[in-house]
């Protein structure tokens, strides 16, 4: 009996984590290679230390942290994935802040009506929740990017890689008059290859997909213009007072170790980031593309090879989610369908698209993972 209530809880806790896990995009992966690390990410911070909102008072952002802004030029520099020059740093809770600050940032104060934000289609599922959550008279969601006809000014997110899909995007909407916002979290050698350095006004990275510290909840702007940054900046000063200074810190550190394995003889060492975590993802969609293949109940996008400058190869594209096709004519809501077989997944109605699409996280832990690819494969057999 006890063995049968030690089975049937185990089979609980594995429905449990996948049901949690598959759909959310939580970064678990990278858990391993930082246990690795050991002690040397760990920060100290004493209890007087960090007690000021304030930073550093005569920078723009005054509540940036000189230590992690120092770090992520450098980490820009080693990866060459984009250009820091004339750049002002802005540091917010995670990426998701600094959309709606940028959102604020580009809105006109006085317009006659909400300023309109799009994107392509399949789009990143919080856009238009963020976008309207707050019913801002400022701006609006307006849709897909490529049916967009409005006239007056807009924002167009151009997310690239694109989430869900993994396809390298650029600007769709075709007419002048808009402003571009570059949301880049997984511009990062383990999911594209690096082409060469973005260089755009306004460019989004968050610390959660380029090194897994999704709970340190820290991302950050690069802004060309001084005056949108400092819009930025006093949306996050209303919205939070300051990003908090304990978590900048710690993710200088694992900025730090995380660049210090790239420049200092890694590939020697064996202890490069982006060089594990590369061939983590290569061998992840190496196995998730068997299992799709095995049948034809299912397909997965076709991506181009490119040359990466950072990997110095031609690598291909391996995205932090799968876009997942239900190719049999008798599934109409792969979500739902998927469900019924203990996969949790977010369909494609939610990206603004078929659903006969879902978006499934590449970055779960290994076990998860694992029994994510046995019960596709029972539902191929």
């Amino acid at each position: 009996m006890q063995a049968f209530y030690s089975i049937l809880a185990q089979h609980a806790h594995d429905l449990f984590m996948l049901m949690l896990t598959e759909c959310s995009g939580d970064p678990t992966m990278y858990e391993k290679y930082w246990m690795m690390m050991g002690e040397r990410t760990t920060v100290v911070i004493p209890g007087w230390h960090s007690m000021s909102y304030f930073s550093d008072v005569k920078n723009l952002c005054w509540f940036l942290e000189p230590e992690f802004a120092k770090q992520v030029f450098r980490l820009h520099r080693a990866v060459g994935n984009a250009v820091t020059e004339g750049r002002h740093i802005v540091v917010g809770t995670g990426s998701s802040q600094l959309i709606l600050a940028a959102l604020f940032a580009l809105s006109p104060k006085d317009g006659s009506e909400p300023m309109s934000v799009v994107s392509t289609a399949p789009y990143y599922s919080s856009y238009p929740v963020m976008s309207n959550h707050l019913k801002s008279g400022l701006y609006v969601w307006a849709g897909d990017a490529r049916s967009f006809n409005k006239e007056g000014p807009y924002i167009e997110l151009v997310t690239s890689p694109n989430n869900p899909d993994g396809f390298v995007r650029h600007s769709m909407v075709n007419r002048t008059g808009g402003i571009l916002v570059h949301d880049l979290a997984y511009y990062w050698p383990q999911y594209t290859p690096i082409s060469s350095p973005a260089d755009h006004d306004l460019t989004l990275f968050t610390v959660s997909k380029a090194t897994g510290h999704a709970g340190t909840r820290i991302g950050w702007a690069l802004v060309k213009d001084a005056e949108v940054a400092k819009k930025m900046v006093k949306f996050i000063e209303l919205n939070t007072i300051g990003v908090s200074r304990d978590s900048q810190l710690r993710a200088a550190k694992i900025l730090e170790v995380m660049t210090n394995t790239t420049e200092i003889g890694s590939s020697d060492s064996g202890e490069s980031f982006f060089e594990i975590s590369y061939h983590l993802m290569a061998e992840r969609w190496r196995l998730l593309q068997a299992a799709v293949n095995n049948g034809s109940m299912f397909s997965l996008p076709d991506f181009a090879p490119g040359f990466c400058h950072f990997l110095q190869q031609e690598t291909h594209p391996q995205p932090a989610f799968a876009w997942l096709k239900c190719e049999d004519d008798a599934v109409e809501d792969c979500e739902s369908f998927l469900r019924g077989h203990k996969i949790l997944t977010r369909g494609g109605r939610s990206f603004g698209v078929s659903p006969k699409y879902v978006r499934i996280s590449m970055l779960d832990r290994d076990i998860n993972f694992s029994l994510f690819l046995k019960r596709l494969s029972i539902i191929q057999s």
